[in-house]
């Protein structure tokens, strides 16, 4: 009886670290796409500051094209990351 006991016993010991195990692995998937956004977001970001400040003398606000080059910039950025994180089959 003590034996069957100390059995189950291992069991469930095991069980329970199978499951920690398959939890560790969904949250580590979870942290690896919150982490592949972040990456696309961070550029883009700093692009925004560059040209949300309010400077005088920038070559791009005198050109009729300067708004949406940047915005092309900015599509292209996310583009060339999304492929490069598809390749690397990070997503």
């Amino acid at each position: 009886m003590i034996e069957n006991i100390e059995t189950f016993r291992d069991m469930s010991a095991s069980l329970l670290e199978t499951y920690l195990s398959s939890l560790s692995n969904k949250l580590n998937e979870v942290i690896k796409l919150l982490t592949v956004i972040s990456t696309i977001f961070i550029p883009l970001t700093f692009l925004a500051g560059v040209y949300g400040m309010n400077f005088r003398y920038m070559p791009e606000l005198e050109s009729p094209w300067g708004y949406p080059a940047i915005l092309i910039l900015m599509l292209l950025v996310v583009v060339v990351m999304l492929a490069y994180f598809r390749r690397k089959e990070w997503i």
